[in-house]
């Protein structure tokens, strides 16, 4: 008989910045369970705009800071991988795009949760469906559709 994989969340949450007006760590488990499909063993690390740069710059070769970056481990028996957001953007992206704060990183960790468990978006098909995954966890969180305009 196989056990069943755990349901329990793991967050931990690294400020590698200044965590004046950051979310708490009980916003990041909220919005990372909403997510979450089974288990995880999750690291959120919010650093500065230096360090999410030369991590894109790293892995993904792109030379700025971007919002999130994720970098999924393993999904069995739990999902493990940690998550990289840069506030400095987040905060940059919601003022430009005229949304809460709190709605643009609970999108963001809703979005890297997904990249964790094997979502994407490198085609059309993929990305429509990844969008319609988030709007249905951010509103069943009580966010609006992050991709309206």
């Amino acid at each position: 008989m196989n056990p069943t994989p755990s349901k329990r969340l793991n967050l931990s949450v690294q400020y590698a910045c200044n965590r004046e007006g950051l979310p708490l760590r009980a916003e990041f488990v909220r919005w990372a369970r909403a997510a979450l499909a089974g288990g995880g063993e999750i690291t959120i690390r919010l650093v500065d705009a230096d360090e999410g740069q030369a991590l894109n710059k790293e892995y993904r070769s792109k030379d700025y800071a971007t919002n999130v970056l994720s970098f999924p481990y393993d999904t069995e028996p739990v999902v493990m991988g940690d998550l990289v957001i840069c506030p400095s953007v987040v905060a940059r992206e919601a003022a430009e795009q005229n949304k809460p704060l709190d709605a643009h990183y609970a999108h963001l960790v809703v979005h890297g949760m997904l990249h964790l468990q094997g979502w994407d978006h490198e085609d059309d098909e993929e990305a429509q469906a990844m969008e319609d995954e988030e709007r249905e966890i951010l509103a069943a969180l009580g966010y609006p559709d992050p991709y309206a305009v």
